[in-house]
Formats: C-alpha cells, structure tokens, sequence
C-alpha cells in the first residue's frame, strides 16, 4: 500500500471516527432546551467554512484526485506523523465529549440548568474540543498530500476558530461571571503552559 493510499484511507477514518464519536453527543442535546444562543448568520458561516476545509474539499481530493497539480508524493514519515496526529486528535476529542456530558453543543449555546464544566480535560485547558480540530486540520494536512486538501482544513476551521473563540468566551464570563473568570485565568485557551 502506498503512502498516498494510507494517508486517504486513514482521513476516511478520522471523518468516521469523529461521526462516530459526536452521534450519541448530538441526540441528546437535542433533547435539551437551549435557554441562550449566539447562532446566527455568522455563526452558520462560520459553521459552513470550516465544514468545507475538513469536509467537503478534502473529500473531493479524496473521492477524485483534483487538483492533481496540488499533489505531492508523501515521506512515510509525513504519514506516520499524520497517523499520530489522528489519534491523538481522535482522543483528544472522546475526551473532550465525555467531559461536557449533557452540557455539550454543536454551536454557541447555553443550555437548561447549564454548568461550566471544569472537569476532565478541562482542568488543563478551556477549549480541547478547539485543540482537537486544530489537531484533526493537522492530521489532514499530514495525510493528503494535496496542498489545496492541507490548507483548507487549517484555512477554514482556523477560519471558525479566530472569529469565534472570543464571542464563545464573552458568551461564557456573561453567563458564569467570576466562576469563568477565575476558571479562565488558571487554565490554558488551547495548550497548557503555553497558549
């Protein structure tokens, strides 16, 4: 098998991977009332960006191969790097979903009887689920080696990331106040000890 082949067969799996793992997660928040949301325009947008740049071009590239010209012949190396980026993402991101519960949301929003959570993963750090798509945009940029393919997933989450992260933290001191401000000033935004 060919390192072009086992880097396109495992983002395929990274995409299941995180079906599968955000499913369950889904159902029951749509069981939930939502008592405060900051969707919106943008906030679809947003959404629909980054789902192009890990999603929809990634897959193209996959499924047929265009832009050939963007193509590349991977290192094993790359790939290998690419593979431990996908798991570490993958359980980067399980562990981000087991510790938000019930409290967890597809978009900015608050939900009935909402709780910050500060467990688990986010002892160390306030938004792992960002980390997590940092590491996936990553992973795919390893694994396809298409340079429209890497770029977009870095260029269109990146792009959901930088317009959204600051709304999300406002959104979270309004509702918690110096709960999240003393849980923010203790913890990392996306890496301990570092950022």
């Amino acid at each position: 098998m060919t390192t072009v082949l086992t880097g396109k067969i495992a983002w395929v799996l990274l995409v299941i991977g995180w079906y599968v793992i955000r499913y369950p997660f889904e159902r029951r928040a749509k069981r939930r009332r939502v008592e405060k949301s900051a969707r919106g325009r943008a906030e679809t947008i947003r959404m629909l960006i980054s789902l192009c740049g890990l999603g929809i071009v990634p897959g193209i590239v996959v499924a047929t191969g265009f832009p050939s010209a963007a193509s590349y012949v991977p290192s094993p190396i790359q790939t290998g790097l690419g593979l431990l980026a996908l798991v570490f993402a993958l359980v980067l991101f399980r562990l981000t979903h087991k510790a938000l519960g019930k409290m967890w949301s597809v978009s900015l929003d608050i939900r009935e009887k909402h709780e910050l959570v500060t467990k688990g993963i986010y002892r160390h750090v306030r938004h792992p689920m960002y980390t997590a798509f940092w590491t996936m945009a990553l992973a795919q940029a390893l694994l396809l080696p298409n340079l429209v393919a890497g770029l977009a997933g870095l260029i269109g989450f990146g792009t959901l990331y930088f317009l959204r992260v600051g709304p999300e933290e406002a959104m979270m001191e309004e509702t918690f106040g110096d709960e999240y401000r003393t849980y923010r000033a203790r913890t990392a935004r996306l890496i301990p000890g570092i950022y």
